[in-house]
């Protein structure tokens, strides 16, 4: 179960990264080349892809930090996690649920769950 629980903390560790390199070597220590990863708003493929999507993101909210919440559940090569979205140092605005398959001890795809977003 650590081996799971440093993948995930490197995953929120990516969203969290800002440093274009620093990012771009912790995807690729932690996704497949061919990673896939969609949610509700957005999706991509391979390292590039996560590195543009990401960084997106972070420009987006440029003053919020993913964490995570409680702890991974894994059953062989499946994964589920929740993480939340918010100030760093207020309330989580977003929280979600995502669910991944591991291969050779890295995310090949996540399906990202929204579980918790502001009214508009």
């Amino acid at each position: 179960m650590s081996d799971v629980k440093d993948l995930v903390d490197r995953y929120i560790a990516i969203w969290n990264e800002t440093k274009a390199a620093c990012r771009q070597e912790l995807i690729a220590r932690t996704w497949a080349e061919a990673a896939s990863y969609i949610d509700p708003l957005m999706q991509s493929q391979g390292h590039a892809g996560l590195d543009t999507m990401i960084a997106g993101v972070q420009q987006r909210f440029p003053d919020f930090r993913f964490s995570l919440l409680g702890r991974p559940d894994a059953h062989g090569e499946h994964l589920r996690f929740s993480w939340a979205l918010g100030p760093q140092d207020g309330e989580a605005v977003v929280k979600g649920t995502d669910f991944a398959v591991i291969r050779d001890g890295r995310l090949q795809a996540v399906t990202g769950f929204l579980d918790q977003v502001p009214a508009h």
